[in-house]
């Protein structure tokens, strides 16, 4: 079962993440109520692959399109559009298959050497630790993954007060349920993710009818790139693998950020930077593999320290939760089948997912034909079907309805839905931890810079802020100047 999931979850990803607006968060929100029969390894391999699928599938949409399938895909749009351009789509589709490959393979050795050692040292940490942890995860997710750091502080407030939603985990007390007994038991973590992503996604996409691009080849030809593309992709990949494994560890790093540094990092180390944006190899190459490569060390602080530092791998933490399993420090030796089948199977779905790219481009090209009008009331219809299977109760349907507008909403006023859902997820830790941190003596919040491990995270807590709160008066500065001298006569 767990090698057919391997399969079918890489197949599926691919053939999934191909469609515009349907990346991997999309994707696998959809797909979590029904992994619920399934055994939580199962489930979570399969999630896996799809995740891996989905990211491929979004890589031959910005490359065939220039429209990105997930926001990591943004940066090789840039030239790997413009190789389909010159009628080089199969090269472009080829080196980020292979580069995938390389970056996740040095992402999982990383994975299999490290996590088990990181799960070590985090037995270690107490409540003070965690809770600054959390606290240090939520700043950094707001402060990397948007343009816009007010917005995304909004955002996370508010999934911290709906993480808040139900009974006090100590005291027992109902908070703001009102006359509802649906709401003592908490919003339902994947009704949210699946109304903000899957159905709120789905409603935007179908209003952005500006964002359609134009399939400029419906023959790619040889996807194997030549001698010279080697040559050339060699050290972008080396250097991708480097920096998305690193950029994985980080709260927030996902694949945004870690394909950014590797264009900016091959752009100057290029011989001749002027070729990219005009359909550089090297800018396909180097972005792709970090991408994958940090999609992967993200797994590290979910199974080791149990926190997870995205909103996709967030979706695979509630996964585990809702089976009973807590992840964690205790997980390598409270279960390692789980633990080491789910690194087994990334090996194995990352060779399968390399066999089944390269040949399936020419179905992905007549995939890409399909109107997501056609699409989007089956993609809603399957994604409520999938919420009322969670325990057959209409509410949480009502709920993925109400969270779905919302999404809509937040996307077309520009607030991102990713710190929100990390927030309500990272709540319940955040706040079980402090409270307990606050019980563990009589020294009040002066626990927090009594442990050297607290007090460490908690600097790095001020000086996030503080450089945010630095950089926004700045800005304000140079704005009022700016229309100071645009004033004068």
């Amino acid at each position: 079962m767990n090698l057919l999931a391997v399969l079918a979850g890489c197949l599926l990803g691919v053939i999934v993440g191909v469609l515009p607006g349907l990346g991997p968060i999309t994707t696998i929100s959809i797909l979590l109520p029904f992994t619920y029969a399934m055994e939580p390894t199962t489930a979570i391999i399969l999630l896996a692959g799809i995740y891996a699928g989905v990211m491929y599938g979004g890589t031959v949409t910005s490359v065939l399109l220039k429209l990105p399938g997930e926001a990591a895909s943004v940066v090789t749009a840039i030239d790997g559009h413009e190789m389909a351009r010159r009628g080089r789509a199969g090269p472009a589709l080829g080196i980020s298959a292979i580069g995938s490959f390389i970056g996740a393979t040095v992402a999982l050795v990383a994975l299999t050497l490290f996590a088990p050692a990181l799960a070590t040292l985090a037995v270690k940490l107490g409540p003070p630790e965690y809770a600054m942890l959390a606290l240090l995860g939520l700043l950094l997710i707001a402060y990397l993954g948007t343009g816009n750091f007010a917005k995304a502080i909004i955002a996370a407030a508010v999934g911290l007060f709906l993480a808040t939603v139900g009974l006090d985990p100590i005291s027992g007390d109902a908070r703001f349920v009102g006359n509802s007994l649906q709401l003592m038991d908490g919003l339902d973590v994947v009704a949210v993710v699946l109304g903000l992503f899957g159905i709120g996604e789905v409603l935007y996409s179908l209003r952005d009818k500006s964002g359609e691009g134009e399939l400029v080849s419906k023959k790619v030809g040889r996807a194997w790139p030549t001698r010279k593309d080697f040559r050339d992709s060699a050290a972008p990949i080396a250097r991708g693998s480097v920096i998305g494994t690193l950029v994985g560890l980080v709260p927030g790093g996902g694949g945004l950020l870690s394909s950014l540094l590797s264009y900016g990092a091959e752009r100057r180390f290029a011989k001749n930077p002027e070729e990219f944006g005009k359909g550089a190899i090297q800018g396909v190459a180097g972005p792709e593999t970090a991408n994958n490569a940090s999609s992967t060390s993200s797994f590290i602080p979910l199974l080791s320290l149990g926190i997870p530092f995205n909103v996709t791998i967030s979706l695979l933490f509630s996964v585990l939760l809702i089976n009973g399993i807590t992840p964690g420090p205790r997980l390598v030796t409270e279960n390692p089948d789980l633990f080491w089948g789910v690194i087994a199977s990334m090996y194995l779905g990352n060779v399968v997912l390399l066999i089944l790219s390269l040949p399936l481009v020419g179905l992905l090209i007549q995939i890409l034909r399909v109107d997501m009008a056609i699409l989007s009331p089956f993609i809603i219809v399957l994604s409520l079907i999938g919420v009322y299977t969670i325990d057959n109760n209409t509410w949480n349907m009502w709920v993925a309805l109400f969270f779905g507008i919302i999404g809509y909403f937040m996307r077309l006023w520009g607030f991102p839905a990713g710190p929100l859902v990390l927030a309500f997820i990272l709540g319940g830790l955040l706040e079980s931890s402090l409270r307990q941190s606050l019980l563990l003596g009589d020294a009040g919040f002066l626990i927090f810079v009594q442990r050297p491990g607290s007090v460490a995270l908690l600097f790095v807590v001020v000086i996030m802020i503080g450089f945010s709160s630095f950089s926004a008066l700045k800005a304000r500065k140079l704005r009022t100047q700016d229309v100071e001298v645009n004033a004068l006569p």
